[in-house]
């Protein structure tokens, strides 16, 4: 059985033979109890001071399709990942295209700093790179927020005690309060 694994991949955990995982909102399955680890998140279209000088910004998501983009495919998918924007409550997705499809995200927004293009990724991942200059946030208007991580593992009659504490680890340390004890 492995210890950890850190990656993109949407595995069965329980075939994988992992007893917990870390999962979007988006991406929990029926047959498993999720423990939120905080709240909602945002998506972000950031670029380089240097490419919007070069390349201009886009106004609307739809822009994206004239701006050379760095393109993320989640491994074990068969094509890069549509970025997804609101407007007035509607999600809909944009079918970017680029120089660079990557399966690293951290890649994708290293890339970006270095001018390539225009990156997608988490808000509180990329804050820090907009607070420094290195990158510029586009179409805030359109980042509308989605439900954040969740702690996921396997429904069981009784959950072991190592998961039991690891799950009320994680979310005393996303949440700042202490879980009691279920017993």
């Amino acid at each position: 059985m492995p210890d950890e694994t850190i990656d993109d991949a949407a595995l069965d955990i329980v075939e994988a033979g992992y007893d917990v995982s870390a999962r979007l909102g988006e991406f929990l399955e029926a047959d498993m109890v999720a423990a939120a680890l905080g709240g909602t998140q945002r998506q972000l279209a950031v670029a380089s001071p240097d490419y919007l000088a070069r390349d201009g910004s886009p106004s609307a998501p739809a822009d994206l399709l004239l701006h050379h983009c760095i393109n993320w495919r989640r491994p074990g998918s068969a094509g890069p990942y549509a970025w997804e924007f609101a407007r007035d409550g509607q999600w809909f997705s944009v079918a970017v295209n680029g120089p660079l499809v990557v399966s690293s995200r951290d890649m994708a927004i290293a890339a970006a700093v270095q001018g390539v293009g225009i990156a997608f990724w988490a808000e509180d991942l990329v804050r820090p790179l907009i607070d420094a200059g290195k990158l510029v946030s586009l179409l805030d208007d359109w980042c509308a927020a989605f439900p954040g991580w969740f702690l996921c593992y396997q429904k069981q009659r009784h959950t072991s005690p190592t998961v039991r504490s690891f799950v009320d680890f994680l979310r005393h340390a996303h949440t700042g309060r202490r879980t009691p004890p279920r017993g």
